[in-house]
């Protein structure tokens, strides 16, 4: 088995705070690639459309790469793909434990509190 093979028997597919992807050939593409680690609303983990609270990519991820990617404030489309890459390159583990940590947090409180909003919940590098 190649390597990024390998590493993608490890990879979770979550759809992002966008309208997810319903086609049924998208579906079934997305099953077949990740199977049980789909978070999707066609999934066999169902995630809340829209729920920035609970999703890790919306209250963290995206956030964080955006400041980092247009910190120098690139101009060419060149320089901006660098910068993705350069960022997303350079998160590391330790990090995602960080996030994934928080991301427990808020699902206990969730549950704790039956589905009531989450005004009091940041994240905590």
């Amino acid at each position: 088995m190649c390597r990024d093979a390998l590493y993608l028997t490890e990879l979770w597919f979550q759809q992002d705070g966008a309208t997810c992807p319903t086609a049924r050939a998208t579906i079934d593409l997305l099953k077949d690639t990740f199977g049980d680690r789909l978070i999707s609303r066609f999934g066999p983990g169902n995630w809340p459309p829209r729920s920035c609270d609970l999703t890790p990519l919306d209250y963290f991820l995206w956030g964080y790469v955006k400041i980092l990617v247009y910190a120098d404030k690139p101009q060419t489309l060149d320089h901006l793909e660098d910068n993705i890459r350069r960022v997303i390159a350079d998160i590391r583990p330790q990090m995602l434990e960080k996030v994934i940590e928080n991301w427990t947090f808020r699902l206990d409180y969730i549950r704790a509190s039956r589905g009531s909003p989450m005004p009091e919940i940041i994240f905590k590098m």
